[in-house]
């Protein structure tokens, strides 16, 4: 830098010098460029190219603060501290008892770089407060069962599905995430008050019992779990399945082809479907209405 420069009367609109940047120099650029296009260019072209050059300064202006990782924030709680997790067996002796076989306790870990907060309090937050007032219920604690956002801070593909049109109303507050998975039992995939051997579609049992109860005529896709055909949390299709037409059910259903079947011509069961399929999902043209089970017939209608 030249000495007979005072830095302290230096500024970006002082004549001696000019301050260059990444930003000075491509807007420089793109003046010139613009100023030299326009004179032999349309103003719808002149246009296109302005809308691409303010693309390209928003790509590589705005890169550099973006991260490729998931920052995940710790739960808090104002004014209180870790107190790690002797400190809650002390009165839940029975979660801490069986929480180590659940999945959750994966985090709890004293070898981090973060000392305690890889354990109960990675999602219920900060207890010293809690603990100062003796416990009790909602007192300086985060409950997951009333605010999803404990579990969202590391579900985040959860998070998601949870705005897609079709969805369980957990956002809304009329259902809750302990509804379903146990955050601190042996099995994360069952309810917290659900049987110690209970049935793979024991969760969503609760609600649709209609759905999920014993049939002399049973689908056997349910014995596979009722996320075969619906997806839990959120879908963009009616009722929350997976796909929302006929393939849906030719996912299962449909045989393969051999001599002597012409092209298009879907079988199930021995029995030509093409016509039947081209009418629409299984059950919503009339054929296979009792999808979940039948009392009636094996054929799965009412």
């Amino acid at each position: 830098m030249d000495s007979s420069i005072n830095p302290s009367k230096v500024s970006a609109s002082s004549p001696e010098i000019e301050i260059q940047s990444p930003s000075n120099t491509l807007w420089r650029s793109f003046r010139t460029y613009f100023a030299s296009e326009i004179a032999w260019m349309g103003a719808a072209k002149a246009a296109v190219v302005c809308l691409m050059v303010g693309a390209l300064v928003l790509l590589f202006g705005s890169s550099c603060g973006t991260v490729q990782r998931t920052v995940i924030v710790p739960a808090e709680i104002e004014g209180a501290t870790y107190a790690g997790n002797k400190a809650c067996m002390e009165c839940h002796t029975n979660i801490c008892r069986v929480f180590p076989m659940n999945a959750h306790a994966r985090v709890d870990s004293d070898k981090t770089q973060m000392p305690g907060q890889t354990g109960c309090e990675s999602c219920h937050g900060p207890a010293s407060k809690h603990i100062a007032v003796g416990g009790g219920r909602g007192k300086f604690i985060i409950n997951p069962r009333k605010d999803p956002e404990a579990c969202f801070q590391c579900h985040l593909d959860v998070q998601g599905q949870f705005h897609l049109p079709q969805r369980h109303p957990v956002l809304e507050g009329r259902m809750n995430c302990a509804q379903c998975h146990d955050p601190h039992g042996k099995d994360v995939f069952k309810p917290s008050n659900g049987l110690a051997m209970g049935r793979l579609n024991e969760s969503c049992a609760q609600c649709h019992r209609d759905q999920t109860r014993p049939f002399v005529y049973e689908h056997p896709a349910l014995r596979e779990g009722c996320v075969t055909c619906h997806s839990p949390h959120g879908s963009i299709n009616s009722k929350m399945l997976v796909e929302r037409d006929v393939n849906l059910c030719l996912k299962c259903h449909v045989q393969m082809a051999g001599g002597g079947v012409g092209p298009g011509q879907v079988y199930i069961g021995k029995i030509e479907h093409s016509a039947y399929v081209r009418q629409g999902t299984c059950w919503s043209a009339g054929c296979h209405t009792a999808v979940h089970g039948s009392n009636m017939s094996r054929l799965l209608v009412y």
